[in-house]
């Protein structure tokens, strides 16, 4: 019996991965070539420290966070191949699926299905934009903030929505101002996120303004080229950390009207589960997580979702008939051996 992993290999995939083959249920995990856009190893191989991931004191670098996942996935029996899945069929099991390119071809066909394809942050396409990504801009106050070229540096929040807010806020703890960037007159944060980053003394809210392009100096950013929306006035904003706080895009296409996804496309599963609403079908990561998205709590929400296939399985083989011959009735009474305790624990 084989459960399948689908994804690009974040740390939700690979916690996934390493417990089901602790259990012996040898999983297949397809990392994707360029899937949803990222190389696989998911957001945190465009990370250059990740300095918030328990166990490692003087941080981590994001592409060696994931290569050493990749290595204990595979140490325990994990198959992993680098291709996409670009089509699934969850309307019976065995599910099937196909690869990229052999759409017309024989499917696959899994037992379980663990959904782990990730989110990745909406970019605004702007000059500058790629040359000072992670190089003073980012799409993760939480993840990045911290990071020594923003302490005591002017700082720039994009959005105007609650997580903007929160961002801006957190960002207050390192930079020496924060100046949110806010295209519309008024902010759509609720009121009381809106009321705490308007009392806050360290920051500037600009409204009817937005980013036009991204300059540096040294191969970091160091200003920002903004516009006012309603007179189109052009202006320089002294700013060595820009964040985007303008939304994820959850890579659901896979499932989409399939699985039950919200509103914003992110997979909806039963509170405190991986639960999707088809049976087998697993989600966990950010691809179901529209709130926190860290890097622990997706590797927390890939455990769940390999115990819970573990324990499906489990209970459907309990379920089956078991064939006894003769020379094992003698041993057992003619009771069929009780289940193995978790392999997992």
């Amino acid at each position: 019996m084989h459960s399948k992993v689908v994804s690009e290999s974040g740390p939700a995939a690979h916690t996934a991965a390493i417990y089901l083959a602790r259990a012996e249920l040898k999983p297949v995990l397809y990392e994707g070539m360029i899937a949803n856009g990222i190389a696989p190893g998911g957001q945190l191989t465009t990370t250059t420290d990740v300095e918030n991931f328990p166990g490692f004191p003087t941080g981590i670098g994001g592409q060696e966070l994931m290569d050493a996942m990749r290595g204990q996935s595979e140490r325990f029996g994990t198959e992993i191949i680098t291709e996409t899945v670009t089509k699934l069929d969850c309307s019976k099991r065995p599910f099937k699926y196909w690869l990229e390119d052999e759409e017309e071809g024989e499917p696959n066909t899994a037992d379980t299905v663990i959904i782990a394809t990730g989110a990745s942050a909406r970019r605004l396409g702007l000059p500058g934009e790629e040359t000072y990504w992670q190089a003073g801009i980012s799409a993760c106050a939480v993840c990045d903030g911290a990071v020594p070229i923003f302490r005591n540096k002017p700082l720039t929040v994009i959005g105007g929505g609650d997580s903007a807010a929160e961002e801006a806020i957190f960002l207050t703890k390192y930079g020496s101002k924060v100046t949110v960037l806010v295209r519309k007159d008024k902010l759509r944060a609720s009121n009381i996120m809106a009321k705490r980053l308007t009392a806050h003394p360290k920051v500037e809210i600009k409204y009817n303004t937005e980013a036009v392009e991204c300059k540096g100096e040294g191969g970091l950013l160091s200003t920002l080229t903004i516009k006012n929306t309603v007179t189109g006035e052009t202006s320089e904003l002294p700013s060595n950390g820009l964040f985007y706080a303008v939304g994820h895009k959850p890579a659901t296409a896979l499932v989409r009207g399939q699985v039950k996804t919200d509103g914003d496309g992110y997979i909806l599963t039963q509170p405190g589960t991986s639960y999707t609403n088809i049976k087998g079908i697993f989600a966990c990561g950010d691809v179901q997580d529209k709130r926190y998205r860290q890097a622990i709590t997706s590797a927390g929400s890939g455990c769940i979702a390999a115990l819970e296939c573990e324990r499906l399985l489990a209970e459907e083989e309990e379920e089956e008939p078991v064939p006894v011959v003769e020379a094992e009735k003698s041993q057992t009474n003619g009771v069929a051996p009780e289940y193995k305790s978790n392999p997992m624990i």
